[in-house]
């Protein structure tokens, strides 16, 4: 019996078949061997944290050419820890009595209404845990750089952007756009950039702070990065002593992150026509099933991520799109697709965590469902 065959039967464990991305609810991402091995050595030895963080994140700043970063637990405690950072800087008193600042202080975080969103946690949660306040600018399906700007009073202590797909995507400001807001009224940007793949680009676009997941593009173990100008992330660290204390990230997670980082951008990516070419004799399969139509998109946030589409005739099949999604989930291996837009008769297929064998597997539960017989 293999180790992984143990561990799914010693605690009765589900086999999973991950075909909805780098999705926190599935375990996020499989890390290389490199970073394991990183990792291992990380939970055998001892170090000095302060020097250990200090280090590594000198390290990391160095390799992306950007002037500091640190890491974190995760990106999730980086949007608490950058938020509580701006608002209390340096301020040693505030530091421990954030619970306590006076309403003087600022503490109104602005950002687009189309990115308060819903990411696994509600974003203004994040904000608040890091003594916020959320302030929306616009509307749900449209923000200017005027509107955004209109809504910086002098309680104001930072902007926020999330860059994400779970975010509106039309007729909102770009990043450049809301670092050139946040640099004529003299606050910081923060960038949430959790499952984005550039590692510099927002950066490079004039934000503050870009929070980055770890565990997602980058596919290390469960952590966050923080990363910008020098002074803003040194804020971010001294909150090790304040509300990080309680999202402290540990040795192995510092050193594995570190290492994945290196390998993330010195090691050859998946390109999204090589996920094209993975997933075509899967669509042409699905294409096989009555009612059933597959075919390439493309990540709606602009990532060169191909994905397949999938389109459920539910008149035909006789099922709704939601109950083919629970049943996926429900046989012997569970099946975990995106279903963002199962109200619409379409589910997507992240190819990325998935073999080829699985993508078969995957297809072949389709035409039982279908059928009739038993998953």
């Amino acid at each position: 019996m293999s180790s992984e065959q143990s561990l799914y039967e010693k605690y009765q464990l589900k086999q999973v078949i991950n075909a909805s991305g780098r999705m926190t609810i599935l375990g996020v991402s499989t890390p290389r061997e490199e970073v394991a091995a990183v990792v291992n050595t990380g939970l055998n030895h001892f170090f000095e944290m302060k020097d250990l963080v200090n280090k590594t994140g000198a390290y990391i700043a160095k390799l992306l050419n950007v002037e500091n970063a640190v890491v974190v637990s995760c990106a999730s405690a980086g949007i608490a820890q950058s938020v509580a950072a701006v608002i209390v800087k340096d301020d040693a008193w505030l530091l421990e009595n954030l619970h306590a600042a006076p309403l003087e202080i600022p503490h109104d975080i602005v950002l687009p209404k189309g990115h308060n969103v819903n990411f696994g946690a509600p974003v203004a949660t994040m904000v608040t845990m890091g003594g916020g306040k959320v302030v929306e600018a616009g509307y749900a399906n449209e923000c200017s750089a005027a509107q955004l700007a209109a809504c910086i009073t002098p309680r104001t202590a930072a902007i926020l952007y999330i860059k994400s797909h779970h975010s509106v995507q039309k007729s909102i400001l770009s990043v450049a756009e809301a670092a050139e807001v946040a640099r004529a009224h003299n606050l910081p940007l923060i960038v949430d950039a959790a499952a984005e793949e550039d590692l510099s680009c927002y950066y490079e676009m004039g934000a503050d702070l870009v929070i980055y997941s770890g565990a997602k593009a980058i596919e290390g173990p469960t952590s966050g990065l923080v990363l910008g100008k020098k002074h803003y992330v040194e804020w971010v660290k001294l909150q090790s002593g304040g509300i990080g204390r309680a999202m402290k990230v540990g040795k192995e997670g510092i050193l594995g992150l570190t290492q994945a980082i290196e390998s993330y951008i010195t090691l050859p990516k998946t390109t999204g026509q090589e996920m094209v070419d993975k997933m075509t004799p899967f669509i042409a399969s699905l294409n096989e099933i009555n009612g059933v139509t597959g075919r390439v998109v493309w990540d709606s946030a602009g990532r060169d991520i191909a994905r397949t589409e999938i389109t459920f005739d539910e008149a035909v099949l006789g099922w709704k799109t939601k109950a083919i999604v629970d049943a996926m989930k429900n046989g012997d291996i569970a099946i975990y697709f995106r279903g963002y837009r199962a109200n619409e008769g379409k589910i997507e297929v992240d190819v990325r965590s998935v073999t080829p064998p699985q993508l078969a597997i995957v297809a072949d539960r389709f035409k039982q469902l279908f059928s009739g017989e038993k998953a």
